[in-house]
């Protein structure tokens, strides 16, 4: 058979277009095919060995090319037409027309909209549009990198529809288009079995060769998907019949078997099976090295089968062990490995591309990873920035470089700063570019034009997208007057820009009239280095004493005494004036503080005066309590009410003399049957007694680490352990579920719960606000905060997240599933969390959690004052402000003099009332008291300590004392 297939081979291939009319002709391409099938089922063949049951599920499925080219295209063809039913309904296909119409305007607007391409190509290759199909590929290609699945999609339904020459060498074109994005094994073997099929063309043999070759330098090294391209090569060889067959055959299997593969073992056996002469001693050792090799290799590859993807912790650990072993083609290999599953992680595209530029440095590789780098994450300034630099390190033409900076501007950036960042590298380069010997030159015009492009392009684009330029402190003007003054010996070009700097709101630092200081100095002359720093003091805000000091040091050295005379005026008044306002200031915000501790001391007052009437009430409901039982009991003996509240705080007392009680009464013929509350009363006042009475446990901070602090619960919670061990089971074995109980029986709304294992407890902090009783149930770990004050739990974070959306505005009845469904539509929604108040009810605000940057990027532009439920919302990329920490005053300063230090209370703190317990006959004169009732007191200098402290006296004596009165 293989004699056949390589006779039939060399069979030149006949064009089916030249005569389409003849018949002659057609049944040539037909046998064409014939002839192409021997080949392409020795290749797949191979595929089969290598990729085992889920090649052939495939094949079942009429995916495989294994069944011929008509089949392949009839199933293809299939697939890309509308089935009968959708023929039959014209609603259906309306309904497809309009979803196009909408999805081409959308990309109209913004072409960096992932989603919308491939939803797109989708009904487009359902309504069976070829012309518009291959144009949304085409595009879509150009602007982002495919998956495998889309680029085989394309590539099927290409080769379903190529019938001659030039269609094939534009299939060739887009598999060298497909195996550039990612390092793909299955488009590989692909290009492999579609390039078998043209052996019979001029050069076909080499062609299929040269494929093969160039996917071992790919993915051979793959440990767990290189074998099928190592086994395709081998079965298309032994499928060529020549004189240097078996010598290339043998060339296979030993380059292989050098090689740390999976399933080495079946490939030495079939090569001893295969040779009919021994094998060599170096292809064995090679063989038991590289099988050492695969036992380091081992680890890394079973922690990635057994990762769920994206598996980017694995990768990493995987090219740090590949790093400190240096070898280039293994860790290019791995990074290309990971980026497959993380391509949208700039981090790692940074790190790849980094080690490209410092270690290998080949233009075509580091060029093509920079490009595909941008393709992936067009978001991330650091890329561009670092393609730019990589152009002209390798000389890249300038229009390239112009080209791809602009594609940079319109790559979307999510912040101001950006576009800063990136105008900046884009100068730089112009500037290297200027030869400054020449007085003129085209390089150097372009480089102003450019420097006046990028200032007008942050105040239009950049301020009216997101309210700020991004350049406060005007660095790029900056950068533009050190080049005129330094470089274009062009000093009036240079104060023209620091006079543009200063008018934006950059007089009032210092630090801004130093920099134009420095530059007059090293560039300019002395009589505007007097000016810049008398404009200096007079503008000054932040330091006006370190401008001061630098203009009479300058005066010190240079000037004339008239001019040393006018700089000290100027200073001692602008430092007067700084002082003057300094003061003011300063009394302004110790007034506002000593009205932020009366508004805060009138807080307290009206908490107290609160709290003493809900005790008087509750003392009044105490005491018809008290009443009635009185009543009832019908006592002859009047108790007092303060041993009436003891007793009735004393239910296990009462308990212990209940049948001392009942004797009693029987002997005076008393009904023992009095109390006629209902049962259910009695248990719950029973249960309250016995809760308020139970011991007090304290906390064992040794247990710390297996116990959780649970808050925010339901007041009216019945029994919360009761309640919460279910919930607490599920994360581990419960000891204790200890909830806190007020004096008077009632739940306190948390409690503390114990877990056995540690692990337990940190998995419980998940539970965290969690809806418990219609509330967020709060659960943080538990911490002495006397030994840890500034511990503070906050689940999420407080930092730029580009990732994530923050939404205000939201209505009140907006719930998480009607915002999901508005969301989803610019991409994968991972998270949203409706913020909601201690008692569970919402206060507008939500953040969403998307896939990736680029999601959060479009859903920002998308969602940005969309109306929902007549609010109109404000969406942002999740950025919170930082937390003003309140300072601890050490003293409080008084309002006409220096500071006074805070009072000293007692160990219990301030008192309510303030009010002396010591009879006035005992108080002693004060230490400033200048005079007494009966003359000038005897020790004036009394310390308080002494006057405040009681003698000692006897009860006897302290009666003599108030009888006096």
């Amino acid at each position: 058979m293989a004699t056949a297939a390589a006779a039939s081979a060399s069979e030149p291939e006949t064009d089916p277009k030249a005569g389409p009319e003849a018949e002659g002709e057609e049944d040539e391409a037909k046998a064409d095919r014939t002839r192409r099938k021997v080949l392409t089922r020795a290749v797949t063949t191979a595929a089969y060995k290598a990729m085992g049951p889920a090649w052939d599920e495939q094949r079942e499925e009429g995916v495989s090319e294994s069944d011929g080219d008509e089949e392949f295209a009839m199933a293809s063809s299939a697939e890309s037409s509308p089935g009968e039913d959708e023929w039959e309904y014209d609603e259906e296909e309306e309904k497809n027309q309009l979803e196009i119409e909408r999805l081409e305007e959308q990309l109209s607007i913004n072409v960096y909209d992932y989603n919308c391409h491939v939803d797109l190509i989708r009904l487009l290759r359902l309504e069976g549009e070829l012309t518009k199909v291959r144009a949304a590929r085409q595009k879509m290609s150009e602007i982002f990198p495919l998956t495998e699945e889309l680029w085989l999609e394309w590539l099927h339904d290409e080769i379903s529809m190529a019938l001659d020459s030039l269609d094939r060498e534009h299939v060739y074109d887009l598999f060298e288009k497909a195996v550039k994005d990612y390092i793909c094994p299955n488009i590989w073997l692909e290009y492999g079995q579609y390039s078998v099929g043209g052996i019979g063309q001029k050069g076909g043999l080499e062609k299929v060769r040269s494929v093969f070759e160039r996917a071992l330098s790919s993915v051979g090294l793959h440990m767990t998907k290189g074998l099928a391209i190592w086994e395709a090569y081998r079965e298309f060889e032994n499928a060529i019949v020549e004189a240097a067959r078996l010598e290339k055959v043998h060339s296979l299997f030993r380059r292989q078997l050098a090689i740390p593969l999976y399933d080495m073992e079946a490939t030495f056996a079939e090569y001893e099976e295969w040779s009919e002469d021994p094998i060599p001693e170096s292809v064995i050792q090679s063989y038991h090295k590289a099988l050492q090799q695969l036992e380091k290799y081992k680890p890394y590859e079973e922690a990635l089968l057994e990762a769920e993807a994206p598996r980017l912790a694995e990768y990493q650990a995987y090219i740090d062990f590949e790093m400190k072993i240096g070898d280039p083609a293994r860790i290019q290999l791995i990074f290309e490995r990971a980026l497959v599953e993380n391509c949208l992680v700039p981090d790692l595209w940074i790190r790849y591309s980094q080690y490209l530029d410092r270690q290998l440095k080949v233009k075509d590789l580091v060029l093509s990873v920079h490009n595909r780098a941008v393709r992936n994450c067009p978001w991330t300034v650091a890329l561009w920035s670092r393609y730019l630099l990589a152009m002209e390190r390798h000389g890249v033409d300038h229009p390239v470089i112009a080209v791809t900076f602009e594609k940079a501007l319109s790559a979307g950036f999510i912040q101001a700063t950006d576009y800063v960042e990136i105008w900046q590298a884009y100068l730089d380069y112009l500037r290297r570019r200027v030869d400054f010997k020449q007085d003129s030159s085209k390089e150097l015009e372009e480089l102003r034009s450019a420097f006046t492009r990028a200032l007008e392009y942050l105040k239009q684009e950049v301020e009216e997208r997101f309210n700020e330029s991004g350049d406060p402190s005007c660095m790029i003007m900056q950068n533009w007057a050190r080049i005129e003054a330094r470089l274009c010996n062009n000093m009036q070009k240079a104060r023209e820009l620091w006079d543009s700097i200063m008018t934006k709101g950059n007089a009032k630092y210092a630090n801004m009239w130093l920099e134009y200081y420095n530059l007059e100095r090293a560039h300019g002359d002395t009589q505007h280095c007097r000016k810049a720093l008398h404009r200096a003091v007079q503008c000054t805000s932040d330091y006006p004493e370190h401008v001061c000091e630098v203009l009479l040091t300058m005066e010190r050295t240079e000037g004339t005494l008239e001019d040393w005379d006018i700089a000290v005026q100027k200073t001692e008044t602008r430092l007067a004036r700084v002082n003057e306002q300094r003061i003011k200031a300063a009394e302004k915000e110790a007034t506002l503080a000593q009205q932020e501790e009366e508004k805060a001391e009138h807080r307290k007052r009206a908490r107290a005066e609160k709290k003493a009437l809900k005790k008087k009430v509750a003392r009044g409901a105490d005491k018809r309590k008290a009443d009635d039982a009185e009543k009832e009991w019908d006592g002859d003996e009047e108790e007092q009410p303060s041993k009436r509240r003891k007793l009735e705080n004393s239910v296990p007392a009462a308990a212990e003399e209940a049948p001392d009680l009942e004797e009693e009464m029987g002997l005076f013929g008393k009904s023992a049957s009095a109390d006629v509350t209902p049962p259910s009363k009695q248990k719950e006042r029973a249960a309250a007694a016995l809760k308020r009475d139970a011991p007090k446990v304290p906390h064992d901070s040794s247990k710390d680490s297996v116990t959780v602090f649970v808050s925010n619960l339901p007041y009216s919670m019945e029994e919360p352990d009761v309640k919460l061990r279910p919930l607490f089971e599920a994360c581990g074995e419960v000891v204790e579920v200890r909830p806190i109980f007020s004096n008077r029986g009632d739940f306190r709304g948390y409690c503390y719960v114990e877990f056995k294992e540690e692990k337990s407890a940190l998995q419980a902090l998940e539970l965290d606000r969690k809806n418990v009783g219609g509330r967020p149930m709060f659960v943080s770990p538990c911490v002495d905060k006397s030994k840890n004050p500034d511990f503070k739990v906050f689940r999420y974070s407080t930092a730029l997240e580009k990732h994530k959306l923050f939404i205000s505005g939201l209505p009140f009845s907006c719930t998480k599933e009607e915002l999901e469904e508005i969301c989803k539509a610019h991409g994968t929604v991972k998270d949203i969390r409706l913020v909601t108040n201690r008692a569970g009810k919402p206060k507008g605000l939500a953040y969403v959690e998307y896939e990736n940057e680029s999601q959060a990027s479009q859903a920002v532009m998308k969602m940005d004052g969309m109306t929902i439920k007549e609010n109109v919302i404000k969406v942002a990329i999740s950025n919170p402000p930082q937390r003003k920490v309140p300072e601890k005053p050490e003293a409080r300063k008084g309002p006409g003099g220096p500071n006074v230090p805070r009072q000293i209370y007692g160990a219990r703190g301030k008192g309510r009332t303030q009010l002396s317990l010591l009879p006035r006959a005992l108080h002693r004169p004060s230490a400033t008291g200048a005079q007494a009732e009966n003359g000038p007191a005897l020790k004036p200098a009394v310390t308080t300590s002494e006057a405040t402290e009681a003698p000692k006296m006897s009860n006897a004596d302290f009666a003599k004392l108030l009888l006096r009165k």
